[in-house]
């Protein structure tokens, strides 16, 4: 069993690897820091004082966005709260994966444990044992702004637990009642300003955008792989990543890149024997291999940046000082820092799949390649690859639609209350598509290079091209006649999302940077 320890401070988006992506065969358990818990109970003691004076505290004591003005009497005040989560309970569309639910889950505790949003330490606890035993709110994608945070979304999460709507449990979907039911669970029930702390958050954008985040980190140093052997496929030149050039132009991705595909072409025969050719320059889409992967990897490692603070700090209003007694609103629900970065990680995948596609186009067409038309032996009778790199170019064509920003987005909500909104799920949606297609794309790539090989197979490639190749082969045999390319595809996609491709590499020559 894993243990992951909450403290509101030093959550990676690493940790939530296992809980995005992971089977449910390997049980986590949360451990709740000491220290953490009581900063929780501070603030909640403040929140008791309050309510006990009569004073006006937006979220404790009044209504809610335009109802912001309208006092509650204290008899009301669990209502309150209660009637504030199922009216929020507007989420449409398909629901979220469990896993993306479950990082949710873990990102709310851990923003709760900051000590400043009012809760009681008993319904962290709740939380705590209803995620240990399984229990998985369902979850509308749809119905978020990204404004007083994810709204909607986190309203089912927390309505699931009072035992409204449904959940997932053992695998099966059920009434949230009967699965609390079956676990021995009491539904939850609210106090002062928690259904507020439950809702006020940016955890559904960071959970889906961290999903994103963590599949572009792997495609990242799989693409550099995968480039590698189309540039043996290609006989293409290693010049423009020599380390000199990397360090004149000075970008950390750039350099990183550069470093990655040496380490891939190592002892490469290929290489070798292209060293006196009369090509003076290979396309952009080889030679520009370290400027363009290289700046994926630079957007990346500003995008995990924001996202490892986002998820770290406090989202919830309004905000609890305890040593002071202050209670303060403010914005810290709002999406923008997370959409911006996610609309970024958009961009910045879309252009990683641009570059890929243009590679297979360079693998199958015969006028740029000097290699059989599609990379079949027999082109006119068959196809090969052609259709392939047709929908390569259908998913990088897809990805500059999803690619528009949503950031720049915004519309105004509660009657003018919430006049400017972040759109954060919509980017943090749009990133996970997008990376889904590029999986695909490179997936093509690397279908398209190890068949290139088959025409050169005397030659020795690199270290790390060697590798990639061997893996490709023990899935998809070499294509000597057309067939059922889907399977194919879907075989070198597995290779490349489960990481093996990854793994495979870097038992051969070593690390590769991100």
């Amino acid at each position: 069993m894993k243990t992951l320890t909450l403290d509101g401070t030093s959550l990676a988006v690493s940790d939530l690897a296992p809980i995005l992506f992971g089977d449910g065969s390997e049980e986590i358990s949360l451990e709740l820091a000491p220290a953490a818990l009581e900063r929780v109970r501070a603030a909640r003691a403040l929140v008791d004082e309050v309510v006990a004076s009569g004073s006006a505290v937006y979220g404790l004591t009044t209504g809610f966005g335009k109802l912001k003005n309208v006092r509650i009497d204290r008899a009301d005040l669990a209502e309150l709260q209660s009637n504030l989560i199922v009216s929020h309970c507007c989420g449409v569309g398909d629901p979220m994966p469990l896993g993306e639910v479950r990082a949710v889950q873990v990102l709310r505790l851990n923003g709760l444990l900051r000590g400043h949003s009012g809760v009681r330490v008993e319904l962290l606890e709740k939380l705590v044992r209803f995620f240990e035993q399984g229990f998985v709110p369902r979850v509308p994608q749809q119905g978020s702004v990204g404004a007083s945070g994810d709204l909607a979304p986190l309203a089912h999460m927390a309505a699931a637990y009072m035992g409204f709507g449904k959940a997932y449990w053992e695998g099966r979907e059920m009434a949230a009642s009967d699965a609390l039911g079956a676990m021995g669970e009491e539904p939850l029930v609210l106090t002062a300003k928690e259904g507020l702390a439950l809702i006020n958050g940016t955890e559904v954008m960071a959970a889906v955008g961290s999903g994103a985040y963590l599949r572009a980190d792997t495609m990242s140093r799989s693409a550099d792989a995968i480039a590698s052997l189309t540039l043996e496929a290609l006989f293409g030149s290693e010049k423009p990543f020599d380390a000199r050039i990397a360090e004149l132009k000075g970008l950390p991705g750039h350099i990183r890149t550069a470093r990655n595909v040496r380490a891939c072409l190592q002892r490469s025969g290929i290489l070798e024997s292209h060293a006196d050719c009369d090509r003076v320059q290979d396309p952009y889409s080889l030679r520009c291999i370290p400027q363009v992967h290289g700046a994926f990897k630079d957007a990346l490692a500003h995008v995990g940046v924001t996202l490892g603070y986002e998820m770290n700090s406090v989202t919830d209003n309004p905000i609890l000082f305890p040593d002071t007694g202050e209670i303060i609103s403010a914005g810290q629900f709002h999406g923008q820092p997370i959409s911006m970065v996610l609309d970024y990680l958009g961009i910045a995948l879309s252009t990683l799949g641009n570059i890929s596609e243009r590679r297979t186009e360079q693998l199958v067409n015969p006028d740029l390649s000097r290699l059989p038309g599609f990379l079949t032996t027999k082109p006119g009778l068959h196809s090969g690859m052609m259709i392939a790199q047709v929908a390569a170019a259908s998913l990088a064509s897809e990805n500059k639609v999803w690619a528009h920003p949503a950031s720049v987005d915004t519309i105004p909500t509660s009657a003018n209350q919430e006049d400017h909104v972040s759109m954060g799920v919509t980017a943090a949606r749009k990133a996970r598509a997008i990376a889904t297609n590029v999986e695909r794309i490179l997936a093509i790539e690397y279908l398209c290079a190890g068949q290139a090989r088959e025409f050169h197979s005397e030659v020795q490639p690199g270290a790390g091209a060697l590798a990639a190749y061997d893996l490709l082969r023990s899935r998809v045999a070499p294509l000597d006649r057309d067939r059922f390319l889907h399977d194919d595809i879907e075989a070198a996609h597995d290779l490349i999302v489960s990481g093996e491709l990854l793994r495979a590499v870097e038992a051969a020559i070593g690390p590769l940077e991100a």
